[in-house]
């Protein structure tokens, strides 16, 4: 991604990925890991105990409340909320290191974290996934199989509110069924792109006339 010299030894993006569940987004995600690109993940934290087969450090850092607290108060969560009597929430010191070494990270949340980080992180890039149409993110939501009518109806509800904010992203990536590589290799795009904006490269014209 970045193949110039002039790119090199910058910081990384921070990009917040957001969608509704029935998105793809997890997909979307693992290929952005798995291929090209310098792409590194955001682990989470949470104070709820592990499930079978969950690592600490790789789907979540495990937690007590009393050190997540302890994180809110010192302000060293990026972003946090409270669901079903435990904490989520982002280690600002993990991305902030990743950064540093000029990785993209990618944070996935739902909108209201994001909003929380945009805050913190105004250079941060917003991306929002989306099925081609409300009529297919449905479909995907019955084709699982695992929820039940009310739960299916309460996620369609949240996709709502989440399309409410949609003028608040910087892009969006239409997901269509079976293309979701295509949708990871839209975002490697977009990181190109923001990779070559002047105003994260304010420093060339010094570099291009020799005085840095």
């Amino acid at each position: 991604m970045k193949g110039s010299s002039i790119l090199q030894n910058k910081p990384g993006i921070l990009f917040i990925i957001s969608g509704p569940a029935g998105s793809g987004k997890g997909t979307i995600i693992k290929n952005l890991l798995e291929g090209k690109g310098d792409f590194v993940y955001s682990v989470s934290a949470t104070t709820r105990a592990p499930r079978p087969g969950e690592e600490n450090g790789v789907h979540y850092h495990f937690i007590t409340r009393e050190d997540f607290e302890d994180r809110i108060y010192h302000s060293t969560m990026l972003e946090y909320a409270e669901y079903c009597g435990n904490y989520y929430g982002t280690p600002r010191r993990e991305v902030e290191a990743a950064l540093a070494e000029g990785h993209s990270v990618i944070l996935e949340i739902e909108v209201k974290g994001a909003m929380q980080v945009k805050r913190l992180f105004p250079e941060a890039v917003m991306v929002l996934i989306l099925p081609p149409d409300f009529a297919t993110l449905e479909a995907r939501l019955r084709g699982r199989g695992t929820n039940d009518e009310d739960d299916i109806q309460n996620r369609l509800q949240t996709a709502k509110t989440e399309l409410s904010h949609f003028d608040t992203y910087d892009y969006f990536v239409l997901n269509d069924n079976g293309k979701s590589d295509e949708a990871a290799d839209t975002i490697r795009a977009i990181a190109e792109i923001e990779q070559h904006k002047v105003k994260r490269n304010a420093d060339f014209p010094d570099i291009f006339f020799g005085r840095k």
